[in-house]
């Protein structure tokens, strides 16, 4: 079992769902139910899963749990773009929250070898 809050990639998950719903919040009020909420959703679930594998019993838990966090993070910067396209985001908020949805997408991947190679 982890500690989650020691963690980088989990406080890094932290910063970008705070960035997430500052970005959002603009959003016109149509897309509550819509875009807003799926950014918000998909960007509440990567650290989420993040803590949860790390209370898990064994790493292989772990590391399906931060696969599930990875599949987030592609979803979000799916819906990042959309939102940029669709220019509800703006070019630098969209660069931002790729880059660190980028970051953390590689921390995770090291992080799962890490985890794999361990055993």
């Amino acid at each position: 079992m982890h500690k989650y809050q020691d963690l980088k990639i989990w406080q890094k998950g932290i910063d970008l769902v705070v960035n997430v719903y500052q970005a959002t919040s603009e959003f016109p009020k149509e897309e509550k139910f819509g875009l807003t909420s799926q950014m918000r959703r998909s960007a509440v679930s990567i650290p989420s899963n993040i803590a949860e594998g790390a209370g898990r019993n064994s790493d292989n838990d772990f590391v399906r749990f931060l696969s599930i966090a990875n599949g987030s993070s592609y979803e979000l910067e799916t819906q990042v773009i959309v939102a940029n396209r669709l220019k509800l985001l703006s070019n630098e908020s969209c660069e931002a929250v790729c880059g660190q949805l980028n970051e953390i997408q590689k921390m995770n991947y090291i992080f799962q070898q890490r985890l794999t190679n361990k055993n």
